[in-house]
């Protein structure tokens, strides 16, 4: 088995894990370089090569920084390590990016040149929903179309029938969730809402939301604030969950939820993307 084998073998298997990570690229080089075009590394989520080899320390570091970014926003960028003489012909200084590809230098004695490319694979969203009610299920058929990653926790007894989740948890004990981008969303609507919400607010996410009202969300927080729960966790929550979209139906609901969770989700991408559109 070939090194390059070997690492799309272990990018297939950090992609079925839903492990973050890089996966960096040669796709041009220039006079004597230590790694050739079709040179592929994966770099971990805490900045470590685990498979495969880009070159040494000419274009390491200009590469591990790349990533850090890369998996920090998600986008994906070109990088070119090119000796200083040659960033000068071109008009542009280490670090500088022009044209959506950032320079790096290469102080190295061989001088050559390397464009790699630097490709986030992030693990998919996670949703969480806790509860069994219509709008739950519609909530978690209608995010598998989205690709996140569902998470289900409701009793058993609660369910007529099997829910679309890839994952299904018998009660609101969550345990250990996959590691990524984490939505949670209560929605009991009447049966077990104060042992879900505990579950929640003891849940790290991005994004809280309690399907039901501000009355409703009112009375739980004082239960558990009383039973030693913290305030500002509990105020975390957006409480009814979703947009304000006149929404009737479980369906409609579902979707201003999915909605609001959207737009958490893509917060300050639309900007970053119009910056190096600009660049």
């Amino acid at each position: 088995m070939t090194a390059q084998v070997e690492v799309l073998d272990l990018v297939a298997r950090m992609k079925a894990a839903e492990c973050a990570f890089v996966l960096a690229t040669v796709v041009r080089t220039v006079s004597v370089t230590a790694a050739k075009a079709g040179a592929k590394a994966i770099i971990a989520a805490d900045g470590t090569i685990v498979a495969g080899w880009i070159g040494g320390g000419c274009a390491k570091g200009a590469v591990l920084k790349a990533a850090r970014e890369a998996l920090a926003d998600g986008e994906p960028r070109m990088v070119s390590v090119q000796p200083e003489n040659l960033l000068a012909e071109l008009g542009v200084s280490a670090g500088e990016s022009r044209d959506g590809i950032r320079f790096a230098s290469n102080m190295c004695p061989s001088k050559g040149t390397m464009d790699i490319f630097v490709e986030p694979v992030l693990p998919h969203p996670s949703l969480v929903v806790l509860g069994a009610s219509p709008v739950a299920l519609s909530l978690a058929a209608q995010a598998r179309v989205l690709g996140y990653h569902i998470t289900l926790a409701a009793p058993a007894a609660d369910l007529a029938a099997q829910p679309d989740a890839d994952t299904i948890i018998d009660g609101y004990r969550l345990g250990e969730l996959n590691d990524a981008k984490r939505f949670v969303v209560v929605s009991t609507q009447g049966k077990g809402d104060e042992a879900a919400l505990r579950a929640a607010v003891a849940t790290k996410a991005d994004y809280h939301a309690f399907v039901g009202s501000r009355r409703k969300m009112a009375s739980l927080r004082a239960k558990l604030i009383a039973e030693g729960a913290s305030a500002a966790a509990i105020d975390d929550f957006k409480a009814p969950a979703g947009l304000d979209l006149g929404a009737i139906t479980p369906e409609e609901i579902a979707m201003s939820i999915l909605a609001e969770i959207t737009r958490e989700r893509r917060r300050g991408q639309r900007a970053a993307n119009q910056s190096a559109s600009r660049e």
